[in-house]
């Protein structure tokens, strides 16, 4: 034991499990959040231009994934699918469960920044011989960002947090870690501190870079 009560030793031995438990995390999250902004941005262009045949499917799939829990979605994954023979790997699982949340989030924040481009702006670009292409590109998506950003930010961050309950499906997480050190060995302050440390790692860089990313972008913008 040392310093506040602490026992080092164990919290230095317990470093090497919470850095790979760490790089796990950070690559689910990572490529939960780049394809979760795909997938919400192909849905709000959808739900923006009412492309027709989709615009129920993606409202479905919006209403849906908004309204279960990602510890349910996940479970019907892992657990449920082997029933009719689609058995697929836990890591899969939850990327695809984080992507299914996360591109619900994503899309309405896509949507609010498509909505918030006036439509004298629209009409005037349309004057002028712009297709709808040229349109999205060059009118609709730099001002739709400036207001989509923060809100892309905050649902990342979210996204982050939620990959917490991977541990559900015996992914070896950060939170999966610190269960499995906690029931064997009863050292609460430590390792919570450690996980603690674990998504403060992450977090904070997270919206610094979105912090940063607002602010230039409002300067080009502007």
């Amino acid at each position: 034991m040392g310093m506040l009560g602490l026992d080092w030793g164990f919290m230095e031995n317990a470093i090497p499990l919470f850095t790979k438990a760490l790089w796990l995390t950070l690559h689910l999250s990572f490529w939960g959040v780049i394809f979760s902004i795909i997938v919400g941005f192909f849905v709000a262009i959808i739900t923006y231009y009412k492309v027709r045949g989709f615009c129920m499917v993606v409202k479905a799939y919006v209403e849906l994934s908004r309204n279960t829990p990602l510890l349910i979605q996940l479970f019907f994954l892992y657990y449920g699918l082997p029933q009719i023979g689609w058995k697929l790997d836990s890591y899969i699982c939850a990327l695809i469960g984080v992507v299914f949340l996360g591109g619900s989030y994503m899309a309405e924040s896509f949507r609010a920044g498509l909505e918030s481009v006036g439509k004298i702006q629209l009409e005037s670009a349309r004057s002028l011989g712009l297709n709808e292409m040229q349109l999205i590109f060059y009118i609709v998506l730099p001002q739709s960002l400036m207001v989509s950003l923060p809100y892309i930010g905050a649902n990342a961050i979210f996204l982050l947090k939620e990959t917490s309950v991977v541990s559900a499906i015996a992914l070896a997480d950060v939170f999966y870690v610190t269960k499995d050190l906690l029931g064997s060995y009863y050292k609460s302050s430590e390792t919570l501190l450690l996980l603690v440390f674990c998504y403060l790692v992450i977090l904070l860089p997270l919206s610094l870079l979105f912090y940063v990313l607002e602010k230039h972008y409002k300067r080009i913008i502007n």
